[in-house]
């Protein structure tokens, strides 16, 4: 059985044999550049782990769990631009790097190549692995856009925010481990159940980053605290103190979420202690344990014996923990 640490260095040492054309320079230059700043590989990890907990041939895997690494950089790459932000795993971002037009385009073509590596899956399975992942990086862009739409909304609902978190956040990972499993040679029922373990972990996932974001130890996450309440972020902290707030509270804590010229210390601090007054930091933390128990049934019901299934237990401990 692989560890997670294993299928991450596999994933690694591929990605570095990837090839890439050399001409336009200018179009691909900004390809070896994104994928050579690293990160964490947990998602084409995670194809790999789900693959050999079926007992298939990981190097059937490789590709497809590549793939799924490619297309999370364009993603990235053109969340970025949208965002305007310039730093990315702590180097300038492609379009500050290079410019905004060579960025979109560098984008568009790590879509297709994250296209055409899925197309070598294994034959026998290749049309069901590449309908999971078209229609990941469909609900993935439909994510997005919900949070760029956001932007321009004072209230949103609980619903409508875990709904956008889901396909933004959540369905990749999701893809990625029923991908690996479907090459393992799992039941379409294991598989769904080990897609659904990986939704509810990946919204576990993202309300922790929430939380982190806010309440975290800027030593240890290595950022400024609270960029998101700076931001006016509608995060799920914020949605919960909009919901719960008194008439009072609440007219305070829109003007602060509608203001971009206050002091951001002074400002975090207001937002902050709304946030304590309202016991937001507990209502959180308890969302969070629910999806990371919901995850730990699913992963429960997979029809695989319990010490086979060990590393995926230690991945969903890992990020229930994280501070960072």
């Amino acid at each position: 059985m692989y560890t997670l640490l294993e299928a991450q260095n596999l994933v690694e040492k591929h990605i570095q044999t990837l090839s890439i054309p050399d001409t336009p320079a200018e179009l691909y230059e900004p390809v070896r550049y994104i994928l050579s700043l690293g990160g964490k590989r947990i998602r084409p990890a995670l194809v790999i782990l789900a693959c050999d907990l079926f007992d298939g041939e990981v190097a059937s895997a490789l590709i497809p769990a590549v793939a799924i690494e490619v297309f999370h950089n364009f993603t990235l790459l053109h969340d970025d631009i949208m965002d305007r932000s310039e730093r990315r795993r702590g180097s300038p971002t492609v379009h500050v790097k290079y410019n905004e037009n060579v960025a979109i385009l560098s984008g568009d073509v790590m879509s297709i190549l994250a296209s055409r590596l899925m197309n070598q899956a294994p034959g026998n399975v290749l049309n069901v692995v590449h309908e999971v992942f078209t229609k990941t990086a469909m609900q993935v862009c439909e994510g997005q856009q919900m949070d760029m739409n956001f932007e321009d909304q004072l209230m949103v609902s609980e619903e409508e925010y875990l709904s956008m978190i889901e396909l933004k956040t959540a369905v990749l990972i999701a893809a990625s481990l029923k991908i690996g499993a479907i090459l393992g040679g799992a039941s379409q029922r294991d598989s769904e159940d080990l897609y659904e373990f990986g939704k509810n972990l990946g919204i576990a996932f993202q309300l922790q980053d929430d939380l982190l974001d806010t309440y975290g130890d800027p030593a240890v996450m290595g950022k400024n605290r609270g960029t998101d309440i700076v931001d006016n972020k509608k995060t799920f902290l914020a949605i919960q103190a909009l919901g719960a707030a008194s008439a009072r509270q609440k007219e305070e804590l829109v003007t602060w979420l509608e203001k971009k010229d206050k002091d951001p210390k002074e400002k975090i601090e207001a937002v902050t202690r709304i946030f304590d007054s309202l016991n937001i930091k507990e209502v959180t933390e308890l969302r969070i344990k629910d999806y990371y128990q919901k995850a730990l049934s699913n992963l429960e019901n997979l029809n695989r014996a319990e010490e086979r299934k060990a590393e995926l237990y230690h991945f969903a401990a890992f990020l229930r923990n994280r501070k960072r």
